[in-house]
């Protein structure tokens, strides 16, 4: 497998090619990150200060503009904490479950932009990497070798938890959420952005397993486990679901319209909402 501009390079190509709207690029050695525009820093995120508001204010415009409404201050920052946390789990998630190599990416090394019509991160190369023996990429600087897979998925929750407890302390007081609450949306975000890529390179079913097995239950601080369960559908045929640990709060807005993995969906209406997905 070539490795390029860093250990990840590979991972977040195919990343990109699975989902479009979603582009990561990796700085060179000494190049600044973006700034201006729709850029903002993880870092700045986590400071909760003005940084934040702006980016806030665009999930308050987007609400008026998508549903002729406003939302209250703490559901705006869910959907704000939501949309990115979504793709900064999968800078750690994607090197994981395509090359099984973990990436330390602290708030400092990731900025991001949503505002040109999709989802755009700048990462600066990860200082260091788990990885498992074998791995060409064990040679690479900053490479940890550790031992097994299962030492494996403990650098992977080590490695989101890293990067969003700062995020979490920002977006907090905003949110009106807690410790619980808040690690319960980082393990949505985990467990949902993954599989939906995987969905995308045909790997669900793989993707399940590998995300039962990394989130069990029992590891905080994240909360519960994984989830996944199937539903019958109309001809028999089985309809993978899940039951999400938090609530993103869409409800509040849409209450007719809520996702079909959201603890206030019942299943006639999870089989509704996932026969009419599998028909289009």
């Amino acid at each position: 497998m070539p490795i390029r501009l860093s250990a990840v390079t590979d991972a977040y190509a195919r990343l990109a090619e699975a989902c479009p709207g979603l582009t990561v690029r990796e700085l060179e050695h000494g190049e600044p990150a973006p700034r201006g525009g729709g850029w903002v820093s993880a870092a700045a995120l986590a400071e909760g200060g003005a940084d934040l508001d702006a980016f806030l204010a665009w999930d308050d415009a987007q609400v008026v503009r998508d549903y002729g409404q406003p939302a209250r201050p703490d559901v705006v920052a869910s959907f704000g904490l939501h949309r990115y946390a979504w793709p900064a789990c999968l800078l750690i998630t994607t090197p994981w479950f395509l090359h099984r190599r973990v990436p330390r990416l602290p708030v400092t090394h990731v900025s991001y932009d949503r505002t040109g019509g999709g989802m755009r991160m700048a990462v600066r190369a990860p200082d260091s990497f788990a990885c498992l023996p074998g791995d060409p990429a064990a040679a690479l600087p900053g490479a940890r070798v550790v031992p097994d897979e299962e030492t494996l998925r403990a650098e992977v929750r080590a490695a989101v938890a890293e990067h969003h407890e700062p995020v979490l302390a920002g977006f907090g007081p905003r949110t009106r959420r807690r410790g619980r609450a808040l690690w319960g949306m980082v393990t949505d975000e985990i467990v949902e952005g993954l599989w939906y890529v995987a969905e995308l390179l045909g790997e669900g079913d793989r993707a399940r397993h590998e995300l039962e097995l990394l989130l069990p239950g029992a590891t905080r601080p994240y909360v519960g486990s994984a989830a996944f369960r199937e539903l019958t559908g109309p001809d028999g045929e089985p309809l993978p679901t899940r039951d999400r640990a938090s609530c993103c709060m869409f409800y509040t807005v849409r209450p007719e319209d809520t996702c079909a993995t959201c603890p206030r969906t019942c299943d006639a209406d999870r089989l509704a909402k996932l026969t009419a997905a599998a028909a289009s």
